[in-house]
């Protein structure tokens, strides 16, 4: 099938422009102010903003959530992503019971993402068992075609920690194969010493995640995982970034130009804290880590990102079902299982929060979402770019619509949306994935199972 879109405005990580696009074989094979082509289909994008699919680089699909109990909602979900404007994501595949690395990955892409997956994808290692054989695997990743390897500096007691011989090994070892560490930087020593203090002075609410997580405990471990990454000759990626304080190590080591960089998640840069504090245990549904900040570190982080001193926004997408899941939590905070759905929100709410408000500038919004990431996951320019060559995924994004977030207008695979009720400027309207249009005035008309494995390169191939 070849497309043909007309009369838009394509928006860019560095331009923006009224240009015509011609699409086949899968691929953008033509770009210019007039197209007259014969399509198979023609899209008029008349006063409408033609933009890359959204890369999101954080989700946890199908996998334990961290009570160990249960999986989070699975690739059956993803075609709300597509809704969402993402047509690209980078999944985590932590290690399963009793596998290593490699074979996690491949058991992921065979058993769970195979035929069931809307979107492309590809992956990320994630360490859960951090024995000595997973430094034999990381030489091995890249030739897997996953270059990004995660590590936990939080979650003490559980598989997920590791502690700071682990990280300077990985770091040490990825650096010499190209490999980019993903952390997760939280002080894990401090938060188990708080919750045991709140837990015996009878504070069981879940408001009390965000006060046994405080702004400290992250900005301590962003700034020993960035002298920890210094010092093993390593870049370093610090995942969901929440305060200003952990912002600032990041702004501080990118000024002395380390190899440090930074993400920042959808819900730490729209809602607050005071969700945490909702009557009846709904403010478990907005249990996450880091946790919730207020208004300050909100506008802090987006100071950060539109100095690019924060590189990417993802989702950081958990689905967790509050009904029974967050449940488990009910007397006891620490148990209440930590994520937040937010994959098919991503691209609709990072619009009306940055773009809308002025806070960023659409190109700006475009790296962030799309291409950046593409680049940090060695996937650009085949994703995240509109290009000759480029694959063929595109929005359509209709900046004109007003409307409210609402579950049943895009179920997202749990019983709940953070973001209900919130105001939503601008839409999208179509997706084409590789070519395909998978969504149509907002609603998914391609096939489950259509998404495909993308093999990432290494850092030194795929960004400055």
């Amino acid at each position: 099938m070849n497309v043909l879109i007309k009369n838009g405005t394509i928006v860019t990580a560095e331009n923006e422009y009224k240009s015509d696009i011609f699409i086949e074989d899968e691929k953008i094979q033509m770009i210019a102010s007039c197209i007259n082509q014969s399509a198979d289909l023609i899209i008029d994008a008349q006063n409408k903003y033609i933009l890359p699919g959204g890369i999101d680089q954080h989700t946890h699909f199908d996998a334990l959530c961290n009570s160990g109990c249960m999986n989070t909602s699975g690739y059956e979900a993803t075609d709300s992503v597509l809704r969402g404007g993402t047509t690209t994501i980078i999944d985590y595949a932590p290690q399963d019971p009793g596998k290593g690395l490699i074979d996690s990955i491949e058991f992921r892409k065979s058993k769970r993402a195979e035929g069931v997956i809307a979107v492309d994808y590809s992956l990320h290692a994630l360490v859960t068992d951090a024995t000595s054989n997973i430094l034999e695997e990381i030489p091995h990743l890249a030739e897997n075609g996953v270059p990004t390897i995660k590590l936990f500096m939080a979650y003490k007691g559980s598989p997920l920690y590791v502690d700071d011989g682990v990280l300077f090994n990985v770091l040490s070892l990825s650096a010499r194969h190209g490999i980019t560490v993903f952390v997760h930087a939280e002080n894990a020593d401090i938060i188990d010493t708080l919750q045991k203090r709140y837990l015996a002075e009878g504070k069981y609410e879940p408001k009390y995640h965000a006060e046994t997580r405080p702004p400290f405990v992250e900005a301590e471990a962003a700034e020993r995982a960035i002298t920890i990454a210094k010092a093993a000759g390593a870049p370093v990626h610090i995942v969901h970034v929440s305060c200003a304080e952990a912002a600032k190590a990041i702004q501080n080591a990118r000024a002395n130009n380390e190899p440090v960089f930074g993400e920042c998640v959808t819900h730490h840069l729209v809602l607050t804290d005071v969700e945490l504090s909702r009557p009846n245990f709904e403010g478990s549904k907005y249990v996450c880590s880091p946790p919730l900040r207020n208004e300050y570190h909100i506008d802090a982080l987006w100071n950060a990102i539109k100095n690019n001193w924060i590189q990417t926004i993802s989702s950081d997408h958990c689905g967790i079902d509050y009904a029974v899941m967050k449940h488990l939590g009910f007397d006891d905070f620490t148990q209440i299982p930590n994520g937040s759905p937010g994959a098919a929100d991503r691209i609709h709410m990072i619009w009306t929060h940055g773009v809308e408000t002025g806070r960023i500038s659409k190109q700006r919004f475009v790296d962030v979402t799309s291409t950046y990431p593409a680049k940090v996951n060695g996937i650009f320019p085949q994703k995240g770019h509109i290009g000759i060559g480029s694959d063929a995924d595109i929005l359509i994004f209709d900046p004109n619509y007003r409307g409210i977030v609402n579950l049943k207008d895009n179920p997202n695979g749990v019983d709940f949306n953070v973001y209900e009720g919130l105001k939503q400027i601008g839409k999208v309207e179509k997706v084409l994935l590789r070519g395909m249009l998978v969504v149509n005035d907002g609603e998914f008309v391609g096939q489950m199972g259509q998404g495909r494995f993308i093999p990432g390169k290494t850092y030194g191939q795929c960004y400055q």
